[in-house]
């Protein structure tokens, strides 16, 4: 099932945020910084990975599954909103 996404580049710039942050906690560790420092970049970069998870899943819901979207039937959406819902 191949569709457009708007919402595909927004997540591409917040996962392009959460590897810059993700650099600095490398960088961080290797310099040698205070550990709760370190932790605190983590969650950042933690929260960044969530947020843009969950926004991907919201779209897949939002704009994927509908009816007449390569669905012969309810039972195949239920399947498909079950099978990414794991990831929520």
């Amino acid at each position: 099932m191949t569709h457009t996404h708007e919402c595909h580049p927004k997540i591409a710039a917040r996962l392009k945020r959460a590897n810059g942050h993700l650099a600095k906690v490398i960088a961080m560790i290797e310099q040698e910084k205070p550990c709760l420092d370190i932790a605190q970049q983590l969650q950042a970069v933690e929260s960044a990975v969530t947020n843009a998870k969950r926004a991907l899943i919201h779209d897949h819901i939002d704009h994927c599954l509908v009816p007449g979207n390569d669905y012969e039937g309810g039972q195949e959406m239920l399947a498909d909103l079950k099978s990414i819902s794991r990831y929520l």
